[in-house]
């Protein structure tokens, strides 16, 4: 099938490692250190270990369940048509409503910071001149921008360069942490445990948090149309990239525990990286770990982007959105059209932001709302894996535990932090999560009344598409589903 522009993604550019490199990339481990430790440590104290311990668990169901999705159908569009297909259209187009709004309120919170990092590593009293701060950041947005448009072979060249770094400089710390004397407090296996949690909304909140540190490897899904092998590669990508940022997560927050007091951790807000560094390398630790969150912010920029493109992409595609946003370039076969939009609406959100505070104040209220928007098209597509294999869940225990047990658990752990984590949250946040779910009604409806094709579809059956009858083995390829004039070659 093709797009409205008689051209289709280019398929096969993407190979496992390529995609692995996306998975992490897209998690960046730097910057989520960067945004949300100081978070973390603020609503749990020390059980930050546990935190990201215990909502790993289930984000691997999650993780299983997108694996096994994107093997019945191929989409751009990724959570978007799988539960639309399963669950409910409606449902659908607010799961992927949700991933839009989550990643463009992104785009401020990642784009700002890596502003005020940029300045800092030549001047840090310019790293406070917000009106700066926000014209390097658009400056970084930009550029990602055009290696987006570029298309996914040099995106990925890109994010071999910044995420290999990033890795490299963490990797150094963790190892000079455990190296290191002086200790502002001293290592507890309780830190894994439950002691430190305030009952069960701290563990609510605590596990929103950690939510925000792991999303980012789905765009490994947003990327199937594009990648060799997807049905197999896109999962196993994600489920490889998971494993590694988790691990690097708890050996850096474990090592911020050991070295950091908790008035040093609050006291440095999104600067603990650089403040780690210091502590452990004195002079230029800090620059060297500043360094590490530049690129990651920059890398998950990018990755962010991608998201955000492919899934307005499958949304002009399908008519749920305006029809131009399917356009894919003639060159690069890159959605520029949805690009575009991107970069116009995130770059007058960049304005806007000056007026909301400092760069701190921006990112704190952003992290909650997208945890939000997280946890919702996350539960959802967890459920959708569970009903499209319904049928094959007692075929063997491997079945029943990998592809309904888990995914299941996953997907309720995600709705329940999503409602048990309102409570807690600012009312700003809280806003800006639900406000971003809420404005996707309109088109919802605008585009249901319509008659985009996307609100009657094929339903998404594993079992029929194992047995061959093509139920749901397209995706948007289907001829009773899409308007053949909006699909893609893939």
């Amino acid at each position: 099938m093709r797009s409205s522009s008689g051209r289709g993604l280019r398929p096969n550019v993407l190979g496992t490692f390529d995609t692995v490199v996306m998975a992490v990339a897209g998690s960046a481990p730097a910057y989520s250190v960067a945004a949300t430790t100081a978070v973390l440590v603020a609503t749990v104290g020390l059980a930050g270990p546990a935190a990201l311990l215990y909502c790993a668990i289930p984000m691997l169901g999650i993780v299983l369940a997108f694996g096994r999705l994107g093997r019945i159908d191929v989409n751009a569009g990724a959570g978007y048509s799988w539960v639309g297909r399963t669950l409910h259209p409606f449902l659908g187009f607010l799961s992927g409503w949700a991933l839009v709004v989550s990643t463009t309120i992104f785009m401020v919170a990642g784009s700002l910071p890596a502003g005020a990092m940029t300045l800092a590593l030549f001047d840090p009293d310019l790293a406070d001149d917000r009106f700066l701060a926000t014209a390097v950041g658009a400056a970084w947005f930009l550029a990602m921008l055009l290696v987006v448009l570029g298309g996914a072979r040099l995106t990925v060249r890109a994010q071999l360069i910044l995420t290999g770094t990033e890795l490299a400089i963490l990797l150094f710390f963790v190892g000079a942490a455990v190296l290191h004397e002086g200790a502002a407090t001293a290592f507890d296996w309780s830190w894994f445990g439950f002691s430190h949690f305030d009952g069960t909304a701290g563990f609510a909140s605590g596990a929103l948090i950690a939510t925000f540190y792991y999303w980012g490897w789905d765009v490994t899904s947003n990327l199937s149309e594009e990648t060799r092998d997807s049905r197999r590669t896109a999962g196993l990508a994600a489920l490889v990239g998971v494993g590694i940022v988790f691990l690097l997560f708890e050996a850096v927050t474990v090592a911020v525990n050991v070295v950091l007091t908790s008035g040093e951790i609050q006291a440095a807000g999104a600067n603990v990286p650089a403040v780690l560094g210091a502590a452990i390398w004195p002079g230029v630790g800090g620059k060297l770990m500043v360094l590490a969150v530049l690129l990651s912010t920059v890398a998950t920029l990018e990755t962010t982007l991608i998201q955000v493109t492919r899934s307005l992409f499958a949304m002009g595609r399908d008519r749920t959105m305006p029809a131009a946003l399917g356009l894919v370039h003639r060159r690069w076969n890159t959605p520029w059209a949805a690009v575009t939009v991107v970069g116009v609406v995130a770059l007058a959100l960049f304005v806007a932001s000056t007026a909301l505070g400092s760069v701190a104040d921006v990112v704190a209220a952003a992290v909650a709302a997208i945890g939000l928007q997280i946890a919702f098209y996350y539960g959802l597509a967890g459920i959708a894996a569970v009903v499209a294999y319904r049928r094959m869940l007692l075929v063997s225990v491997r079945e029943f535990v990998l592809g309904g047990v888990w995914p299941l658990l996953g997907a309720l752990f995600m709705l329940w932090i999503f409602f048990e984590s309102l409570g807690g949250l600012s009312g700003a946040s809280v806003s800006i999560g639900l406000g971003g779910l809420a404005a996707g009604l309109v088109p919802m409806v605008l585009y249901w009344r319509r008659g985009s094709a996307y609100y009657r579809p094929a339903r998404l059956d594993a079992a029929r598409a194992v047995s061959g009858d093509g139920a749901g083995d397209h995706g948007p390829h289907r001829g009773d589903y899409a308007d053949k004039a909006l699909a893609t070659d893939f």
